[in-house]
């Protein structure tokens, strides 16, 4: 039987890509997103994408996309975001409810709807996508870094009390990636501030680059469990140390 595979947060950057990847690798690809007429495109273009409106900041969206499932294998939990880069002093209260909501408990609004599926499947693989900004602070992440941290805790969690259960909790936690949009939202749509954060870096990650990761990871054996991978540019070496060549 076809093993089932969801991806939130799919209509762009990181999730289409790894809903691509893993419809490339055999898997029936639920994509989950707000963007329904991005989804359509996916799905017309991938037959075995199969697009679903989902918000993941609504249980009632979580419950009705979970409700259209026969089973589910693999679940990517990659919906979520950076807004703004303000200190924690002025930070924006409704910006920091917005990536919590988003990051975490979004997070955890899909992994519990969908971990009995996995459990049932026999060989669940229940994937997290975080952040360096999960592992390390720096100035200027405030929210969006205790989101990360709040992420990577949480997969460290699951891990201990799912122990002895047929699922594996996997971290994905990118360093720097040009994906479509994640600076451009984080800069509250300023184009030419977006761009400074890759300007002059040679090679940033891509998407695909970590949606390789990702399928890599769950397409291991049963018995292998990839706990945490870190994947960053050759260029950057830690979150304040990027190699940037001028123009």
């Amino acid at each position: 039987m076809t093993k089932t595979a969801v991806v939130t947060g799919a209509s762009s950057g990181i999730g289409e890509a790894t809903a691509r990847r893993l419809a490339a690798e055999g898997y029936d690809v639920v994509a989950g997103a707000r963007r329904r007429d991005r989804l359509d495109k996916l799905a017309a273009e991938t037959p075995s994408i199969r697009p679903v409106t989902l918000d993941v900041t609504s249980q009632e969206s979580v419950d009705a996309l979970v409700a259209s499932l026969d089973r589910c294998d693999v679940l990517v939990n990659n919906a979520g975001g950076a807004l703004g880069v303000e200190t924690v002093a002025n930070g924006r209260l409704d910006d920091w409810q917005r990536m919590y909501d988003t990051n975490v408990l979004g997070t955890l609004r899909m992994t519990q709807a969908l971990l009995p599926k996995l459990i049932d499947s026999g060989d669940g693989v229940l994937v997290l996508l975080t952040s360096t900004a999960g592992l390390v602070s720096y100035e200027g992440g405030g929210g969006y870094v205790a989101a990360k941290h709040a992420q990577t805790s949480m997969a460290e969690t699951l891990r201990l009390e799912l122990v002895g259960q047929p699922v594996r909790v996997v971290e994905i936690a990118p360093g720097m990636v040009q994906s479509e949009g994640f600076a451009l939202t984080r800069f509250r749509g300023d184009e030419a501030a977006a761009a400074r954060v890759y300007e002059g870096v040679p090679g940033p990650l891509t998407s695909d680059d970590v949606a390789d990761a990702i399928a890599w990871c769950v397409t291991r054996p049963a018995h292998v469990n990839i706990d945490r991978m870190v994947i960053r540019p050759r260029a950057q070496a830690a979150q304040h140390k990027v190699h940037r060549v001028s123009g």
